[in-house]
């Protein structure tokens, strides 16, 4: 049976028809690489289609933000989901916060009073070792202010996926948390969670299908 030609999902997976497309303020700009392996599980192209304010690119690297984004865009009035925690804590026995954290090359938390608006977020889709090659294939990433999420809750993937890192959410996880923290309201990543929960759902009732 064909995929969804609107989601890529095969097509008990499919969840188009409960998407209820939510505006926001701040645009998400996704990276995937062109060999992210989890068909079944990728979360970017659905954060894609519940986002209108949003784009998806798949490649491996792009010669700067505006060309990557389609349109013009300043670097600086964007930022880009750090990879690891990249945070340095306040003490020694200190954890951060639950959140989104900016922070200086270093990892040094930037003072809120010092942060210019935000006006897009990059996310990078990929497995670790994919991700950190769209890192440092695209220089200009660097150009950007520098996020580090501490997410508030364990990501819902459980049973169905072991993250590297036990802080590690999904990438459309990730961006739910991110916007919160950037001001969006509620629903809109209340919408993305809905959605990412039903695509596991789907997952879950495959696995204890019966074989034919």
């Amino acid at each position: 049976m064909d995929p969804c030609a609107r989601c890529q999902k095969p097509a008990d997976l499919c969840v188009c028809e409960a998407i209820h497309p939510q505006e926001s303020r701040i645009h998400v700009l996704i990276l995937q690489h062109p060999q992210e392996p989890d068909k079944d599980l990728g979360s970017a192209r659905l954060a894609n289609l519940c986002l209108p304010n949003s784009t998806l690119k798949v490649g491996l690297s792009w010669p700067n933000l505006s060309k990557a984004l389609g349109k013009e865009a300043q670097p600086s009035r964007w930022a880009v989901l750090h990879l690891g925690s990249g945070l340095k804590p306040a003490g020694a026995s200190a954890r951060p916060a639950p959140g989104l954290h900016f922070v200086t090359r270093q990892g040094a938390p930037v003072p809120a009073s010092e942060r210019p608006p935000i006006d897009g977020l990059v996310i990078l889709d990929g497995t670790w070792s994919q991700a950190k090659t769209l890192w440092w294939r695209n220089a200009w990433l660097l150009k950007l202010k520098r996020a580090v999420l501490i997410p508030s809750r364990p990501s819902l993937y459980k049973e169905l996926r072991r993250e590297p890192r036990r802080e590690c959410l999904s990438t459309i996880e990730s961006i739910a948390e991110s916007l919160t923290a950037l001001g969006e309201p509620a629903p809109v990543s209340d919408e993305l969670r809905r959605i990412f929960g039903l695509l596991l759902d789907k997952r879950r009732a495959r696995k204890k299908a019966p074989a034919t």
